[in-house]
């Protein structure tokens, strides 16, 4: 029986490189980017609920506790970094533009 030895990688240096960029990125979209997502998904839920400001606020920080830490378990779990990034910066980007249309709430 012939034994398979594990594949390395040619270049061992250049591929460590390349998991500590995509760790980084990775990491950078967990913490600013989980963090930008919920406060404009927070701000736009305050800002559509029909009750008055201070109530609207409340209810909309409550859950975003537990929304942030879904973002940042998902952006580690899922195993594509492209993936990651481009889900939460365009939603957060698309939340915001949504904000941005509202405006302020009288």
């Amino acid at each position: 029986m012939q034994r398979v030895e594990p594949s390395t990688p040619a270049h061992p240096a250049r591929h460590l490189r390349r998991a500590a960029v995509a760790m980084a990125a990775r990491c950078v979209t967990a913490l600013l980017g989980g963090y930008a997502l919920t406060a404009i998904v927070a701000t736009l839920i305050a800002r559509l609920l029909p009750i008055s400001r201070v109530e609207a606020t409340v209810w909309a920080m409550v859950p975003a506790f537990l929304f942030y830490a879904v973002v940042a378990l998902w952006c580690f779990h899922e195993p594509r970094t492209g993936r990651v990034m481009a889900w939460v910066w365009g939603s957060a980007i698309v939340a915001g533009g949504a904000v941005w249309l509202l405006g302020v709430r009288p």
